[in-house]
């Protein structure tokens, strides 16, 4: 019981210093970059520039508002419930780990479409020509991939 207490507050705590890390960047994003040139931090590399994505990743599905709605709440829930069955011990870190950061993800895109019907993107890795992204997809795929690799590896087994 006492682990399961633990668990929940350091789940809240760090989902929402990430989101509210996440927020705080697109709001500077928003002050300081809408309708500006990019800001050059490594030339040929990386810059700032702000973009409103109304599509999902790589700026696929424009427009579907209500799928990615119900989709997130699924998600959210799926994530959720996943997050109560786990065990809390250092087994299953890694499984914790990827909870929070693909949660939190999750919420900081979707508190963008709730308001603004789309999501504030603006790092851009020029080298290959990535679409640009934000903080919320940086956690989101970091946590796919600890999870895709966690699975293949420390928990192949279970």
């Amino acid at each position: 019981m006492k682990r399961d207490v633990l668990k929940i507050v350091i789940f809240v705590f760090s989902a929402t210093v990430l989101v509210l890390l996440d927020r705080f960047t697109k709001k500077m994003a928003t002050d300081f970059l809408s309708n500006k040139p990019p800001k050059v931090l490594i030339n040929n590399i990386l810059e700032l520039v702000y973009t409103e994505n109304n599509g999902a990743a790589f700026g696929i599905l424009k427009g579907k508002f209500n799928l990615f709605f119900v989709l997130t709440i699924v998600v959210l829930a799926a994530l959720l419930v996943f997050l109560f069955k786990l065990t809390f011990n250092k087994f299953y870190l890694p499984y914790f780990i990827c909870i929070v950061l693909i949660f939190s993800g999750a919420v900081g895109n979707f508190i963008d479409r709730l308001f603004n019907r789309f999501v504030v993107d603006f790092i851009y890795f020029k080298p290959i020509d990535f679409p640009v992204f934000n903080f919320a997809d940086i956690y989101i795929t970091i946590g796919c991939a600890i999870l895709l690799i966690s699975s293949f590896t420390i928990y192949r087994n279970e």
